[in-house]
């Protein structure tokens, strides 16, 4: 899938990054493998010759491995801080996760079973759960993050193109656990606002219907 926002960027290299390692270590390993075996290959009649130890040789595969994973960690913690820490003009809702469903929130009190929001606009996404652990994971902008009880958190993104893409459930919470999908709707800022406005309408007419009645 199509990476639909800034932070997909860094997550998307981080992942060829690490994928282009494994797999270059896999072809010099299995080449260094066979070409030792052809070349070492003594009949069973030649006594073994004992090899001791190579400085050299033994730091350069400590420090190889070494600089790989330090490599690997520090495109990881970028990219965490990167989640952390969202702008402060970003649109602030809340996302409630529970069995077997999500539910969101805006300032205004107005709730959608959908995430709206605007194209090239920061969101932060409030997290909270009211059961047992959910994850809020968006595959299109590459973002996830735990939801569990009793504890906040929080992510953001500013997607870069309109459209609708799934909002799933990447923690297992129960037997319906693979229903637990929403949708996200990426809009031009002006159709936003009318939907928003529209909604927000309809929620106060409902609530002055209410009050009415009783």
């Amino acid at each position: 899938m199509f990476p639909n926002s800034t932070y997909a960027e860094s997550v998307d290299f981080a992942f060829w990054f690490i994928v282009g390692i494994s797999f270059a270590l896999l072809v010099v390993i299995s080449f260094l493998m066979v070409f030792f075996v052809i070349k070492y290959n003594r009949k069973k009649q030649v006594k073994a010759v004992n090899i001791h130890g190579n400085l050299p040789l033994e730091i350069i595969w400590t420090l190889i491995p070494v600089l790989l994973t330090l490599a690997m960690f520090y495109f990881g913690w970028m990219g965490y801080q990167d989640l952390s820490n969202p702008p402060e003009d970003s649109m602030v809702v809340k996302s409630t996760g529970q069995m077997w469903k999500w539910t969101y929130e805006y300032d205004n009190g107005l709730k959608s079973d959908t995430l709206y929001v605007p194209v090239n606009k920061p969101v932060k996404i409030d997290l909270v759960s009211v059961d047992v652990n959910h994850s809020f994971y968006i595959p299109a902008l590459r973002i996830k993050r735990d939801v569990i009880p009793n504890r906040e958190n929080f992510l953001w993104f500013k997607a870069e193109n309109t459209g609708s893409f799934d909002i799933a459930c990447a923690e297992y919470c129960g037997l319906q656990h693979s229903y637990m999908y929403s949708k996200v709707v990426i809009m031009p800022e002006n159709e936003f606002n009318s939907w928003f406005t529209d909604a927000t309408n309809k929620m106060n007419t409902t609530l002055t219907d209410t009050t009415s009645i009783k």
